[in-house]
């Protein structure tokens, strides 16, 4: 809605910036791809590939709208040899996405990610960049109190031996979880560990995992990520019970969490997905990305604040005179970068400071035949209350926007 998207374009404007910064490159990769593509990236048994794809059958063709940006990605870096073009490669992509889900508070079924993509490399250091830059984005977003969670899954023969861990903790005691965890004990029991069931959850932090699942060169991994995000004093926690629910992660996971979305308390997520570029066709290199969702954001901004609406100055002008006036004064501010507004109504004052109240003004800029003829206006502060007169050359530059 209206109101949201002054918070919307600010985000936007924000993460292009600080991208760039970082020497992110832009990406646009389609909405709609082969579904098959889906299916083999994130996995056959996850979540999304069994329930939540939009599907469109087109003759022998099956498409999906895309569930999450990573794949489609991959595959344009294939497709295009960016490998032999660019080599390393760092990309961030802004766009909706689409899971066909119960809508919930937190959950849509067409949101929007800002994510990114690093292709090319292996190094613990790429880790230690994302989740700055992550850790980054949300500061220049205003947004604060979230916590980082981060593990490692390892390596492939790494999760192979969780997997074999978590069976033999959990085959005496599947009468204690679940009905979907059941499931996932014979699909993919690494989805145990992101069940939100309370009795599941009481069930999984009765394990004891603590890294004994990692190869010694996946445990070093994850030991120079975690001297990099102490090197950078990035505040985070590490939790042996995260994991993500696509099957191409590996090594390193993290999530960003906050308490005041309740259930759905993730804001963002990501982590490496070294063999993902290989399975699809590609070279073997690294790769490791996250995303954020936008829905989410704006959700949590209005918590926070209360409010979205912008800094805007309300002019109220009372009498004919007034209003030519008036249009002159809102064309100068407007021309001054000013965001602007005024009263097309012909309200009284009461009923136009209470319509400058609900559009969210800052300030409110009252003028009428006595203002005129004194060559000043009343400027009032609606956060303050404050209220003072002052000359109207001296308006522009006497406003402070918020």
């Amino acid at each position: 809605m209206p109101e949201e998207l002054n918070f919307w374009q600010k985000i936007e404007e924000i993460s292009r910036r600080t991208f760039s910064i970082y020497n992110y490159q832009e990406i646009r990769a389609p909405i709609i791809e082969e579904a098959g593509l889906f299916n083999r990236s994130l996995g056959e048994f996850t979540e999304i590939v069994q329930k939540q794809m939009f599907l469109i059958q087109n003759k022998e063709d099956l498409y999906a709208l895309r569930p999450e940006g990573t794949a489609g990605v991959v595959r344009a870096y294939i497709e295009n040899s960016l490998d032999k073009k660019m080599g390393f490669s760092k990309f961030y992509y802004i766009g909706p996405m689409f899971r066909l889900e119960r809508p919930q508070k937190g959950r849509l079924r067409q949101f929007h990610h800002i994510g990114s993509e690093v292709i090319g490399s292996c190094e613990p250091c790429v880790d230690v960049e994302l989740i700055s830059l992550a850790d980054n984005l949300l500061k220049s977003f205003s947004i604060s109190d979230y916590k980082i969670l981060v593990n490692s899954l390892g390596c492939v023969n790494d999760k192979l031996e969780l997997i074999k861990m978590l069976q033999e903790a959990l085959k005496d005691k599947l009468e204690m979880l679940c009905e979907d965890c059941n499931v996932r004990f014979k699909n993919n029991i690494l989805r145990i560990l992101d069940c939100k069931n309370e009795s599941c959850q009481k069930v999984i932090h009765t394990l004891n995992l603590h890294e004994k699942y990692l190869c010694s060169e996946c445990r070093a991994h994850f030991a120079s990520v975690k001297h990099g995000l102490n090197a950078l004093k990035i505040d985070y926690e590490v939790s042996q019970y995260l994991v993500r629910g696509l099957d191409y992660y590996t090594r390193t996971v993290f999530e960003i969490k906050h308490d005041k979305l309740g259930a759905q308390d993730a804001i963002g997520a990501g982590g490496r997905y070294d063999n993902l570029v290989k399975q699809l066709g590609g070279p073997d290199v690294g790769a490791m990305g996250f995303a954020f969702g936008i829905e989410r954001l704006l959700l949590l901004h209005r918590l926070e604040s209360g409010a979205l609406g912008p800094g805007l100055v309300y002019l109220i002008s009372l009498g004919d005179e007034a209003k030519k006036f008036g249009m002159q004064l809102l064309d100068k501010l407007r021309k001054a970068g000013i965001g602007s507004d005024t009263d097309y109504e012909n309200k009284t004052l009461k009923g136009a400071m209470r319509q400058a109240n609900d559009r969210g003004a800052r300030f409110v800029v009252i003028i009428g035949d006595n203002e005129l003829k004194k060559n000043i206006v009343i400027l009032k502060d609606m956060a303050s209350g404050e209220q003072k007169e002052i000359k109207q050359e001296e308006l522009i530059s006497g406003l402070s926007i918020g």
